[in-house]
């Protein structure tokens, strides 16, 4: 189950869904609000959002999965994972935000802009315009305030399931130090470096990202 991030869709999740499915049934679905969602209310917090999220599992009558989310995905995840330890199998968060050491907004915004500039050449820019102008200013900007709010650090301990931490080496957005400090404060947690790797390990590295988290995903018995 693979979980985008911040008002940007599924779609930027595909790389790394195409790159999965020979081993997995993949499924990455559009959070309310976002995509091709029909949501048009008013924007989600991060707890409502992993109760959509459950509440999407439940349709499809998937029980239990594993997830995967990057950046504010991971967000998302570690509150549906602490709340809903039934229903996780194994997570994956990659460049999980936000890094307690550089909680403002403005620091969010120069470290993203930081990271565009060295995705420039594969970025994922050209989706997010058409997801941002799908979601519309007022809900990417209040979903930008939600992100800021929610404080993932004091979620990670009540996590349940094995949980990799993956951390680019050049991510700006979650470096490698805050990356380490994720997964030491998941109980039975673990890092993960790739080398050279930014912040959007799924669009920009999609095969590379797969390689590293396809052994520790196929130590679990499930396929979703």
């Amino acid at each position: 189950m693979l979980v985008h991030g911040l008002v940007i869709s599924s779609r930027y999740m595909e790389p790394l869904a195409l790159a999965l499915r020979g081993d997995f049934d993949v499924h990455a679905p559009d959070l309310p609000g976002f995509g091709e969602s029909t949501m048009r209310g008013s924007t989600l917090s991060v707890r409502e959002l992993a109760d959509a999220l459950r509440l999407w599992l439940g349709a499809r009558g998937i029980e239990r999965a594993m997830f995967v989310g990057n950046s504010f995905g991971c967000q998302i995840l570690a509150d549906f994972a602490a709340r809903y330890p039934e229903s996780v199998d194994r997570l994956v968060l990659q460049g999980p935000t936000v890094d307690r050491n550089a909680h403002s907004l403005i620091a969010q915004m120069h470290r993203d802009g930081r990271n565009g500039r060295l995705e420039q050449a594969r970025s994922s820019a050209p989706i997010g315009r058409i997801d941002y102008a799908k979601a519309g200013i007022l809900r990417a900007l209040a979903t930008m305030r939600e992100l800021m709010r929610d404080r993932i650090e004091r979620k990670l301990s009540r996590i349940a399931a094995p949980t990799l931490v993956v951390a680019g080496s050049r991510d700006p957005v979650a470096p490698l130090a805050w990356a380490g400090e994720v997964a030491a404060r998941v109980p039975n947690g673990a890092l993960l470096t790739i080398d050279g790797g930014t912040h959007t390990l799924n669009y920009v590295y999609p095969h590379s990202f797969a390689l590293a988290i396809r052994p520790f995903l196929l130590q679990s018995g499930a396929s979703t």
